[in-house]
């Protein structure tokens, strides 16, 4: 499905005016993957992230004509393998009323011109385990779990104490 097989279709850079729109996009997600309680997230922090300088993150937004269907916030990895940069799919969302028409998928098809573009090696995202549907998406549009990977996370107080470590 291309831009063109789905009319008024857009899908544009956030701009700073989208900040309250973002946020409010990333609540849904959080509600979606039964989350909301983690988004501490604020106006300010996101405006900060995609804005600041430097800005740590994009976002995109996937409109038709006036009325957002979702968006897609992504960032800059780096493979010393490759020795080239990655684009990394933080979130992807689409609006429930908007799913089954292709949107995500042509949000997908927006980063992946975006990661060629740039000449980055890869295009890389984690998917929840019980997200069926994401995944079948997922594999349809070529991407291949790595199996062999997990992931590992440091937040909040235990990260505090890391960075406080003197060993």
């Amino acid at each position: 499905m291309s831009e063109a097989d789905a009319p008024g279709l857009v899908i544009r850079a956030a701009a700073e005016n989208d900040v309250p729109l973002v946020l409010a996009l990333i609540k849904e997600l959080a509600e979606y993957e039964q989350m909301a309680n983690q988004v501490v997230a604020t106006e300010a922090d996101v405006h900060r992230a995609l804005f600041g300088a430097p800005p740590y993150a994009e976002a995109v937004i996937a409109a038709l004509g006036e009325t957002p269907v979702g968006f897609a916030l992504f960032f800059h990895s780096f493979s010393t393998f490759l020795a080239k940069p990655g684009l990394y799919l933080e979130d992807l969302y689409v609006k429930e009323e908007f799913r089954g028409q292709g949107f995500g998928r042509q949000l997908l098809v927006h980063l992946a011109r975006v990661a060629t573009s740039r000449g980055c090696g890869r295009f890389e995202w984690s998917v929840l385990d019980w997200n069926e549907v994401a995944i079948r998406s997922y594999r349809r549009a070529g991407a291949v779990p790595l199996d062999e990977w997990t992931v590992y996370r440091v937040t909040g107080d235990a990260l505090d104490r890391l960075a406080d470590d003197d060993d």
